[in-house]
């Protein structure tokens, strides 16, 4: 769960805190840039561009999780979601060193396909490795893991935290650290026996 519901959960509340001094970014980069203020229609379509890209990542994340859970496994799958949660993560905290607000939009849309493909890949994986008599309770991992998402991510997004002018490139960045963790734990967990008995057929590896 760390990097799969988790991440969802992380990413949809982490983007609220920061929301004016993301604003403030991209009215000082247009200024800086164009030698003009941009409107405050402009400003407010870049700010609803940020936001919502997120859940065209998530589609294109939850439209290849299938494809990729049974060519790879539920494990691999997993684990090649980090990949653009890493590189979502090091768009948006390095977009205001490099004065584009473009990075975060990118950032963001990385980090949707992580969510569509972490979410997805979870519950398929969860379920299947959960023995028959805990396999209720692991499935609802998937929900308790996106409350504890959008709980650390409003926690992070307090002022005592991370919710401040000066941090927010961080705060923006934080889906490094569980995907960071993930992909050095993951590895020495086992795959599905679904997958190993169905897909690679591997009886004695599933048993």
């Amino acid at each position: 769960g760390i990097t799969g519901a988790f991440q969802y959960g992380l990413q949809v509340s982490i983007i609220n805190s920061p929301a004016e001094y993301i604003k403030t970014f991209i009215r000082g980069t247009w200024l800086k840039r164009y030698g003009s203020s941009p409107s405050a229609e402009m400003i407010t379509l870049m700010w609803s561009f940020i936001v919502s890209i997120y859940s065209i990542g998530g589609l294109l994340g939850s439209s290849s999780a299938g494809y990729l859970s049974v060519r790879f496994g539920r494990k691999k799958a997993m684990l090649f979601a980090n990949i653009p949660a890493l590189l979502g993560a090091a768009l948006m905290g390095l977009s205001r060193l490099c004065g584009s607000f473009e990075m975060i939009i990118a950032g963001r849309l990385f980090s949707g396909v992580c969510g569509g493909l972490a979410l997805n890949i979870h519950i398929m994986y969860a379920g299947e490795c959960a023995p028959r008599k805990l396999r209720g309770l692991i499935a609802i991992t998937a929900s308790t893991s996106i409350a504890a998402g959008k709980f650390v991510g409003f926690a992070l997004g307090l002022r005592e935290v991370l919710g401040v002018e000066a941090l927010w490139p961080i705060l923006l960045a934080a889906n490094a650290l569980p995907a960071l963790v993930q992909l050095l734990t993951l590895p020495f967990f086992p795959d599905s026996p679904r997958y190993l008995l169905i897909d690679k057929k591997d009886k004695e590896g599933c048993i």
